[in-house]
C-alpha cells in the first residue's frame, strides 16, 4: 500500500463520523418538511430554505477541511520519505547491505561507512575481500542461529560495534572508538597488588656479618625501589625479607612484556658478590576488592615459591596464572626443623581422623608406590589403619615386581585396595594424602579425591603448578628435595619409635624410589639425600633387590633402543625421539629413552613423544639442568621439574604434537627464555 492510500485512509478514517452525523441531520429534516406539509405548507418551504442553506454551509467548510486535511498529510508523507533519505545518507551509523550468496557481496553502503574505507570501492566487492571481521559476523550468526548478532570489531584502527540483521541482510556499524578507549584506560588503571619475597635470605644472611648485611638489603631495597619506580609502581618493604606492591594494569603488563627481567639482574648481580639471592614475585588483579587482590597475589607468592622460587606468577582473577623466571635449579633449602614439624601436624590430623586412604600418580612409578609405603608405616605408628590405593592394570614392569614382593607380605597386602574399592569405602572422616603429586585429575583416583576434597594432605617434591586442591589440611611442597621417598623417609625419623619401623621391603621400595628419581644418585642429589638413603639402609633396605627391582627386560631394552634410534636434533643441543604412530609405549620406556639421550655428547635437553596405551599421546623431557623443560611442558598442560617433566595430549597425533612442541622449542631459544644461572656466569 502506497502512501497517498494510507493518506486517503487516514482522511476517510476521522471523516467518516462526521458525514454520517450530517446525513443522519438530513434525513431527519427532511422527515420533518415532510410533516410540516401536511400541516403547514409555508413553514416547510422556509425550512427547506433553511436546510439547503445549512447543508451549503457545511459542504463548502468539510470540503474546506477535508483539502487542508489531505494537504497536511501529503506534507507529512513528503517530509517522512524525506527524512528516511537523508536518514540513510547522514544517519551516524554505517550501513552496509549485502547480497545473499555464498561470498556475500556488498550491494550497497551509506556514505557515513564509505568515509571510513576512503576512496575504496566497496560495492560488489565480497565482505571477506574488504576485512574478514565482516565475514566472520555473518558467519557466527550462522552458528549461533539467531535472528541477529552483535559484536565489537576493529576496521582501519576505529572500533565498532556491529549489529548484524539477518532477514534484511544488513550490518549496522556503529563507531564506538571513544568509548572502547576509555574503556581499555580504565581496565588499564586497575589496581594490581604483588608480593615480593627474598627466597633464600636467611641462608644467605646468616653467614655474613652485620656490615655485609646490611649492604645487601641495602642494594635490594635500591634495585627494587628503583625498579618500581620507572614503572610508575609503590614498593613497601614490610619486613626484612618481603615487600609489597601496588602498580596499575599497565605497568604490570609492561613488566610482563620485559619478562621481569629485576629477577636475573638481582640474581646475577648477587651471585657476583658470593651472596647469591633469589626472588619470588605474586601479582594479582582483575577484581574492585583490595582485600580479595591481596589474598589472591599472597596465593601466587605461595604458588611462586611451591615452584621452588626465582619467579613471578601473575594471574588475573578467574583466569589462568602466568609465569616468568623460575630458569635456575632451586638451591637446597629445607631444614630438619620444618620436617619435623611436618611430620608432628601430621601425626596431629591422624589422630582427628578415622581412617587413612594414600596414593601416587596413575601409571605410579617407583618413587610413588616406594611413598605410599612410607605414609603407609607412619600411619601404623601412629595406631591408625592406612589403605594404599593402586590401579594394577597398566603398570610397568618394576611397579609389577614390587607388588608381587607386596602380595607375599600379610600385613601389606591386605592395605593394598583398587580404586573403585576405595571410592566405596571411603567415608566424610577419611584423609586422603597424596604424594609425588599436587594434581588432582593425574593422581590414582580424581574421584576419590573430589569426594575426600576438604581432608587431603599434599607430600611432594615436584615444582607445584596451577592446579591444586582447593583447601589441603596440610600442604608439604619441596622442590629442592630429589623425591617423594626421601622426604616421607625424614618425617619417618620424627615419628613414635616405640612402634615398628620400616620392614625391609618398605625400606627397600624406599630406597628403589630415590635412586630412580636421582638416576642413580647422579642428578637432584643433595646431602639429604644421601643422609635419607642412609638411613634407609640401616631399616635394611637390600641394594641387590634394589637392582631387582629395577632390572629391564628385553622387550623393553629393545623398544627403548628403537625410540632412540630415530633421534633428531632441534638444536644443536635438543634432541627428539618420536614413537610411530602405530605403536604404544609404556610411560616409563619413553623416559628411560629421554635419560639415554641425557648420556650422549653435546645433548643438553631430550624429548621423547610416543603413543599410550589409552590413546593418549605421552612426551617426556629431560635437561641436564641449563635448560627449562618444565616452561614447556607447562605449555603443553603438563608439569614437573626444570629438569624432568612431562605432560599427556589427547585428541591429537604424534605428528602433531611434534609440531607444536618443536614451535614452543624455537620460540623458547629465539626469546632466550630459558636463560639459567650457568648462562650468566659465561
Amino acid at each position: 500500500m502506497d502512501k497517498n492510500k494510507m493518506a486517503n485512509k487516514s482522511i476517510w478514517a476521522w471523516s467518516w463520523p462526521l458525514k454520517l452525523s450530517l446525513l443522519v441531520v438530513v434525513v431527519l429534516a427532511i422527515l420533518l418538511i415532510i410533516i410540516s406539509f401536511a400541516v403547514r405548507p409555508l413553514l416547510a418551504l422556509g425550512e427547506i430554505l433553511v436546510l439547503g442553506v445549512t447543508v451549503g454551509i457545511f459542504y463548502v467548510a468539510f470540503t474546506k477541511l477535508e483539502k487542508q486535511t489531505a494537504k497536511y498529510l501529503d506534507d507529512l508523507s513528503f517530509r517522512e520519505d524525506r527524512g528516511e533519505q537523508e536518514a540513510l545518507i547522514n544517519i551516524p551509523i554505517g550501513l552496509l547491505l549485502y547480497s545473499n550468496n555464498a561470498e556475500h557481496t556488498v550491494q550497497w553502503v551509506n556514505p557515513k561507512l564509505q568515509n571510513y574505507f576512503g576512496k575504496q570501492d566497496l560495492i560488489g566487492k565480497d565482505l571477506a575481500a574488504i576485512d574478514p571481521q565482516l565475514e566472520q559476523l555473518i558467519q557466527a550468526q550462522n552458528q549461533t542461529q539467531a535472528s541477529d548478532h552483535i559484536s565489537i570489531i576493529n576496521i582501519n584502527q576505529t572500533s565498532f560495534r556491529a549489529y548484524v540483521q539477518v532477514d534484511l541482510r544488513v550490518i549496522y556499524l556503529l563507531d564506538v572508538t571513544v568509548y572502547m578507549r576509555i574503556q581499555k584506560q580504565y581496565e588499564a588503571e586497575k589496581i594490581a597488588i604483588g608480593q615480593i619475597f627474598l627466597d633464600n635470605y636467611d641462608e644467605v644472611t646468616q653467614t655474613i656479618d652485620d656490615r655485609e648485611q646490611s649492604n645487601l638489603i641495602n642494594y635490594i631495597t635500591n634495585q627494587l625501589t628503583d625498579w618500581a619506580k620507572n614503572n610508575a609502581m609503590f614498593i613497601k618493604r614490610v619486613s626484612d625479607d618481603q615487600f609489597i606492591v601496588i602498580a596499575y594494569v599497565h605497568s604490570l603488563k609492561q613488566i610482563e612484556q620485559d619478562k621481569f627481567a629485576i629477577l636475573d639482574k638481582i640474581r646475577r648481580d648477587t651471585s657476583k658478590k658470593n651472596y647469591p639471592l633469589t626472588l619470588s614475585m605474586g601479582f594479582a588483579y582483575g577484581k574492585d576488592d583490595l582485600g580479595e587482590l591481596a589474598r589472591a597475589a599472597q596465593k601466587n607468592l605461595d604458588l611462586a615459591l611451591g615452584r621452588g622460587g626465582d619467579q613471578a606468577v601473575v594471574k588475573k582473577v578467574d583466569e589462568r596464572a602466568r609465569f616468568y623466571g623460575g630458569n635456575t635449579n632451586p638451591m637446597e633449602k629445607r631444614t630438619r626443623v620444618r620436617a619435623r614439624m611436618i611430620s608432628q601436624a601430621l601425626r596431629e590430623l591422624f589422630n582427628q581422623t578415622k581412617d587413612v586412604y594414600v596414593m601416587g600418580h596413575a601409571n605410579p612409578d617407583m618413587d610413588a608406590l616406594g611413598a605410599c609405603l612410607g605414609i603407609h608405616r607412619i600411619a601404623q605408628m601412629n595406631h591408625k589403619k592406612c589403605h594404599i590405593v593402586v590401579e594394577r592394570r597398566n603398570i610397568h614392569t618394576d611397579i609389577g615386581r614390587l607388588l608381587k614382593l607386596i602380595d607375599q607380605n600379610d600385613d601389606l597386602q591386605a592395605d593394598i585396595i583398587s580404586p573403585d574399592t576405595a571410592l566405596e569405602q571411603a567415608a566424610g572422616e577419611s584423609m586422603l594424602i597424596l604424594v609425588d603429586t599436587s594434581k588432582p585429575s593425574i593422581s590414582m583416583s580424581p574421584q576419590l579425591c573430589q569426594k575426600l576434597a576438604d581432608h587431603i594432605v599434599v607430600i611432594d617434591h615436584h615444582r607445584r603448578g596451577e592446579e591444586f586442591p582447593a583447601n589441603p589440611l596440610l600442604t608439604y611442597i619441596e622442590p629442592y628435595a630429589s623425591s617423594a621417598c626421601e622426604l616421607i623417609t625424614e618425617m619417618l625419623e620424627y615419628q613414635p619409635q616405640s612402634s615398628a619401623s620400616l620392614n625391609r621391603l618398605e625400606a627397600t621400595a624406599m630406597l628403589a624410589g630415590i635412586s630412580v628419581d636421582t638416576h642413580s644418585f647422579t642428578m637432584r642429589a643433595g646431602t639429604r639425600t644421601f643422609d635419607a638413603a642412609s638411613y634407609l639402609r640401616s631399616m635394611g633396605a637390600d641394594g641387590t633387590l634394589v637392582q631387582n627391582l629395577l632390572k629391564e627386560n628385553v622387550d623393553s631394552y629393545i623398544q627403548r633402543s628403537h625410540l632412540v634410534d630415530t633421534v633428531e636434533m632441534i638444536t644443536p643441543h635438543i634432541a627428539l625421539c618420536t614413537g610411530p604412530e602405530e605403536q604404544s609405549y609404556d610411560s616409563v620406556i619413553a623416559a628411560q629413552a629421554a635419560d639415554t639421550l641425557l648420556s650422549l655428547n653435546n645433548i643438553e635437553a631430550s624429548f621423547v613423544i610416543t603413543k599410550r596405551s589409552d590413546g593418549k599421546i605421552a612426551i617426556s623431557a629431560r635437561s641436564l639442568g641449563d635448560f627449562n623443560v618444565q616452561l614447556i611442558m607447562e605449555e603443553m598442560g603438563g608439569g614437573g621439574h626444570l629438569s624432568n617433566a612431562a605432560t599427556q595430549l589427547t585428541d591429537t597425533t604424534i605428528a602433531q604434537a611434534k609440531k607444536q612442541l618443536i614451535a614452543i622449542i624455537q620460540q623458547k631459544v629465539e626469546n632466550k627464555s630459558t636463560v639459567t644461572a650457568s648462562d650468566d656466569k659465561k
